[in-house]
């Protein structure tokens, strides 16, 4: 008997995550449990609007909440805030969050790795040793997370994203696409890194960088 997942998000980043589902299935053998994608839920859409050929959206919160079997969920949005309140606001004890992690994920050495839940790790990444990731993470495609690394919960990696070693980040942060973290430092909360932007000293919490080197970037 298969088990039964749903995604919380019908946008684009949804369809993605149908996607990886599939990518995941393919490599599981017939005679293993298997994910059966039952649908979507949404608030912003109404039930019944079709995903592309993924499947259709269920409901919003509400009926998410009403939920009378064991359900998986996943998280599907790509905002962190958003995902928190979200996660938050579920206290079904028969909705779980697993972890999706692509096949093609190069995991350097599985037993000095750990993980919490609810993590979406895309295709193409690249962990190193001694890495501890929390909960509620996106590692979007082409990531590379260096040793030594230490990432909080509901943070975003963007595609190609470079962590260099040793590096600590807490949660709430927003790494943009193709940016890099040198070697050592250290990420609080609530920090945006601007698309191709490189990281060489220490972010305040709550702050925008963007730039080679980052700077500071006040609205």
């Amino acid at each position: 008997m298969n088990k039964d997942i749903a995604i919380y998000g019908a946008g684009g980043f949804g369809k993605e995550v149908a996607c990886l589902i599939q990518r995941i299935n393919a490599t599981i053998e017939d005679t293993e449990e298997k994910w059966n994608l039952i649908g979507f839920f949404d608030d912003s859409k109404p039930e019944g609007t079709a995903v592309s050929r993924y499947g259709k959206v269920l409901g919003g919160l509400d009926k998410l909440q009403l939920t009378e079997t064991p359900l998986a969920v996943a998280l599907a949005i790509n905002e962190n805030k958003v995902v928190r309140r979200i996660r938050e606001s579920i206290s079904n004890p028969l909705i779980s969050f697993p972890n999706l992690i692509d096949p093609t994920l190069f995991l350097v050495d599985e037993l000095t790795f750990s993980i919490g839940e609810g993590n979406i790790i895309q295709n193409n990444c690249m962990i190193s040793c001694d890495v501890k990731i929390g909960s509620f993470n996106l590692i979007n495609d082409h990531v590379v997370v260096g040793h030594d690394n230490s990432i909080g919960d509901y943070n975003g990696l963007m595609p190609g994203t470079h962590l260099s070693g040793s590096i600590a980040i807490g949660d709430n942060n927003l790494l943009g696409v193709a940016s890099v973290v040198l070697q050592g430092l250290s990420i609080g909360n609530g920090v945006t890194l601007g698309a191709n932007s490189v990281l060489m000293s220490q972010p305040r919490n709550n702050c925008t960088y963007l730039g080679v080197p980052a700077k500071k970037f006040d609205y």
